[in-house]
């Protein structure tokens, strides 16, 4: 059972990882940093955008509108570390 919350709690590592690369993605295209018409920055910048999508298609919905600032990935992320430590203080001791 360790075994597998312990593969729960790096899948959830590296999500949160894909979080933060997907707004830094976000952040250089919209100041025109990154050429969206290069291949391979397009394949990258669209497979993170799937990957994170559907965790933050659900939080925007909830949050207000506050204009061009997005915090939706940054909810996510408290989310995410929220998970990580009832994992790790609540289940993983009592775990056999």
């Amino acid at each position: 059972m360790r075994a597998l919350l312990d593969v729960i709690l790096i899948a959830l590592d590296l999500y949160s990882w894909a979080v933060i690369l997907s707004a830094a993605a976000s952040w250089l295209i919209a100041f025109n940093v990154v050429n969206m018409r290069n291949n391979a920055v397009r394949a990258i910048a669209m497979g993170l955008y799937q990957i994170t999508e559907p965790a933050l298609r659900p939080i925007r919905r909830v949050l207000p509108s506050l204009g061009t600032m997005d915090i939706s990935p940054i909810i996510l992320l408290l989310l995410i570390m929220l998970i990580e430590r009832v994992i790790r203080m609540y289940i993983y001791p009592n775990v056999f």
